[in-house]
């Protein structure tokens, strides 16, 4: 479903990925975890089609990023949740996930999706008039990942979802990444958070300096004293 091969980038001068792989097979979890400056926002990026790769490929559902474009992705049944959320602050919750229904292309009438997003997040149907900007950062968090889902899309690439959350928060965002991929969508893990992180997934890859160090299943990363050492 997604698969990077041999992918390279670099802001200017400075390299920031170096020769990056890996895989996310339909109905997986998988993690992408590293320290601060490790590179995994600069992965999301060329992933998105956000920022060109110098060299190497992206596919996603079998199609080239490079050539698809970003605008495109929604459409073809990726949902992104950025770092930081980037909502729109003045617009209502229910105009920040309309904008995500609209982008996707979903063929569902936008009020039955809705009705499956308040059964994910029952907050959300409290709040739908509210201007996302004033919420919580934890509501916000919630509106964001709603926002991503709303056009059922068939992959999902979260950024640091868990960033800036309290630790019970933490919990309830990813006990919906698990419901949401047991009911068959496919999730790519972008997360500092490690431990919490290959909990849920299937398999992780860390990435360090720009590069893929290790991979394996979250159990394998998780026992492995060199990941442990380098990063846990």
């Amino acid at each position: 479903m997604l698969t990077l091969t041999n992918v390279n980038s670099s802001y200017g001068v400075v390299p920031m990925l170096r020769d990056v792989s890996l895989e996310v097979n339909p109905g997986e979890v998988v993690s992408l975890l590293g320290p601060n400056g490790a590179g995994k926002s600069t992965t999301f990026k060329v992933i998105c089609g956000l920022l060109a790769a110098d060299s190497g490929e992206v596919r996603i559902t079998d199609h080239d990023v490079a050539r698809l474009g970003p605008e495109r992705l929604s459409a073809r049944g990726v949902g992104f949740v950025p770092e930081g959320r980037r909502l729109f602050p003045s617009l209502s919750v229910r105009e920040n996930l309309k904008l995500g229904y609209d982008a996707s292309g979903c063929k569902t009438p936008f009020d039955t999706r809705l009705a499956a997003m308040f059964e994910l997040f029952p907050r959300i149907q409290e709040r739908l008039s509210q201007p996302a900007g004033t919420m919580s950062g934890g509501e916000q968090a919630m509106v964001a990942l709603a926002r991503a889902l709303i056009g059922a899309p068939e992959l999902v690439i979260m950024d640091e979802p868990s960033l800036g959350l309290s630790p019970k928060l933490i919990s309830e965002y990813f006990e919906i990444v698990k419901r949401v991929r047991a009911e068959g969508t496919t999730v790519l893990l972008i997360e500092q958070n490690a431990e919490t992180a290959l909990s849920i997934s299937d398999r992780g890859y860390l990435l360090v300096r720009g590069q893929i160090v290790a991979s394996g299943t979250s159990a394998e990363l998780l026992a492995d004293d060199t990941v442990r050492q380098l990063y846990l």
